[in-house]
């Protein structure tokens, strides 16, 4: 393409026919051209550009005036959490520790109270067990006087007045037991 564009100039013979040679008419026209555009941008647009490039700047600072302030308040509530969770850890372990001699202290109550309805009622067996002995050995004593005056009637063949026999029978029995 770029061939065909030398071609046609060389044919109308207003350009140079190599890329080496130089018009100085082409060259003045493109630095004037230059110049202008380059004023045109100097006072039109450099001033928007420059105000955006400086608005940009001025964000750009603040958002990281606003990150360094937000990473400084997520240090400091990272802290603040770090001893929640510390505390908390600490209370839970101290609630733990409390429950757990609670539980002791419940248990040692449990176990002496038992202990005690146990003594208890082992207390009250052994008196029933000695109130029905005693009951037994006089139930006993009785039959063994029936018995006795029973044989004793048989023996002498005539019945005895029982109140005062039994009165007898008793008086020996206890000086029995006393020797």
């Amino acid at each position: 393409m770029l061939f065909l564009l030398q071609e046609h100039a060389a044919e109308s013979g207003g350009g140079p026919a190599s890329p080496f040679e130089v018009n100085f008419g082409l060259f003045l026209w493109t630095w004037v051209v230059f110049a202008i555009l380059l004023y045109v941008l100097y006072k039109f647009a450099w001033p928007g550009i420059l105000k955006a490039t400086e608005e940009r700047e001025k964000k750009v600072r603040d958002q990281l005036a606003e990150a360094e302030r937000v990473s400084t308040e997520a240090k400091a509530m990272l802290a603040e959490a770090e001893k929640q969770r510390t505390d908390a850890r600490n209370t839970a372990q101290q609630l733990l520790a409390e429950a757990k001699a609670a539980v002791d202290k419940e248990r040692a109550a449990a176990v002496d109270k038992v202990r005690q309805e146990q003594e208890a009622v082992m207390a009250r067996t052994r008196l029933d067990i000695a109130t029905e002995r005693d009951k037994a050995i006089a139930d006993l004593r009785r039959e063994a006087v029936d018995l006795a005056l029973a044989a004793a009637s048989k023996v002498i063949e005539r019945r005895l007045d029982s109140d005062a026999d039994k009165k007898i029978v008793l008086d020996y029995l206890s000086r029995v037991e006393t020797e």
